[in-house]
């Protein structure tokens, strides 16, 4: 493998790594030749959000200097349920539904990673060796590696345990991703698995399981978590999650949360989530306050231009100039039932608030505009039923749509 620069140096130069172990010989094995790495994801669902942006980002880079991803679609653990996370018990998912999810996943990831030429991704589903596995089985030749005293520890398991208990299939949920691990190692000759750090524990067990079961070098690698710059996860909005699938979040969307994040987060963002170079990046953000409001634009752009295309990102970086320009012919524009007259209704319709109490508060904050018209009252109606080219409807000084009726 011919190698300018080790993907360690890359990945730590844009702030991706978290926690490595082994990081002399991972560093050494990275440079010398083609490795086969590992990311999981649950198909619950047929999109990708922001969340699982960055673990992409970083496999892209890593596929760039030589590598070879291997996706693992986790169509049996995604029944179980991941103590790390939010959930408990997830629901049973048909087949159908687990390969529709698969699709819909692979053609956004297309997006980051490549799935043709000589280190190619490859897809997998651990529903196809987790099935089938005799219970009695698996419990003598994996569960017996596995000490619970020490799982106890699990910062994952801890937090579970503080909510409210744990379950055994939760509970079973490290030993099944360790044992993915231990298959793709046999299988495919993966040697190393990747993923947000809030997995660090659970990674960390597999590579162990692998030691243990064959007395061979296995390497995990986390990744720091999008956050805010008060720790906070990124992608929520008022809507829930920040998708990348256009139909759940529409590119202008999409563009406007990149374009309105907090100044502190812009070159994170811009080294976490775009492949821009970094000497690019560096002259876009030394200046910060003077060029804060181009390196927003930059961003956003170049963020949505990666999810959904150069003519989407134009369109989106067009309506929200004209939303800023008040240019009502090129702003977004968002239809509502004929006969919605109440600006309460036309808010929560418009998606402008998640609720008429927080239209209200909206209200009564002094944040909302008709055209030019502050709105005080919040039983203000329209005065007349929707014209054709309809109305510009302001929410603060950041959100500004056409409103039309259907």
């Amino acid at each position: 493998m011919n190698v300018k620069t080790n993907v360690i140096d890359t990945l730590k130069a844009r702030g991706f790594i978290k926690q490595t172990v082994y990081p002399e010989d991972l560093y050494k094995l990275l440079g010398e030749k083609s490795v086969s790495f590992y990311i999981g994801y649950d198909p619950t669902a047929d999109s990708l959000h922001v969340g699982h942006y960055l673990t992409l980002m970083a496999a892209g880079f890593m596929q760039r200097a030589g590598h070879k991803p291997i996706i693992l679609i986790g169509g049996a653990t995604a029944m179980v349920g991941d103590p790390s996370g939010k959930t408990d018990m997830r629901s049973m998912m048909t087949d159908e539904t687990i390969n529709r999810n698969v699709e819909g996943l692979k053609r956004q990831m297309s997006r980051f990673i490549s799935f043709e030429g000589e280190n190619a991704a490859t897809v997998v589903n651990n529903a196809d060796w987790i099935l089938n596995v005799n219970f009695m089985d698996f419990v003598r030749d994996i569960g017996a590696e596995f000490s619970v005293n020490k799982m106890l520890t699990a910062e994952c398991f801890k937090s579970r345990m503080e909510k409210g208990g744990l379950t055994f299939l939760e509970f079973s949920y490290m030993l099944l991703q360790s044992y993915d691990f231990l298959t793709l190692f046999k299988k495919y000759g993966c040697v190393l698995q990747c993923g947000g750090d809030d997995q660090w524990s659970n990674m960390l067990a597999g590579a162990d399981l692998i030691r243990k079961k064959l007395a061979k070098d296995a390497y995990v690698m986390t990744f720091e978590l999008l956050t805010t710059a008060d720790g906070k996860k990124m992608g929520k909005t008022m809507k829930g999650a920040l998708w990348l699938d256009e139909k759940k979040t529409t590119p202008y969307e999409f563009y406007q949360y990149w374009r309105n994040i907090e100044d502190q987060s812009v070159e994170k963002c811009m080294k976490f989530l775009t492949f821009m170079e970094l000497d690019k990046i560096e002259e876009l953000t030394k200046f910060k306050d003077e060029r804060i409001n181009t390196a927003k634009k930059v961003l956003a752009y170049e963020i949505t231009k990666l999810i959904h295309g150069e003519t989407a990102a134009n369109e989106a970086e067009k309506q929200a100039l004209a939303a800023f320009s008040n240019n009502a012919d090129d702003m977004p524009a968002v239809s509502v039932p004929k006969g919605t007259l109440r600006i309460t209704d036309i808010l929560v319709a418009a998606k402008l608030a998640a609720s008429k109490g927080e239209a209200r508060r909206l209200i009564e904050g002094g944040g909302i505009k008709v055209n030019d018209k502050k709105i005080d009252d919040v039983n203000y109606e329209v005065s007349e039923k929707l014209p054709g080219e309809g109305f510009v409807l302001h929410k603060g000084k950041k959100a500004h749509v056409k409103i039309i009726s259907e």
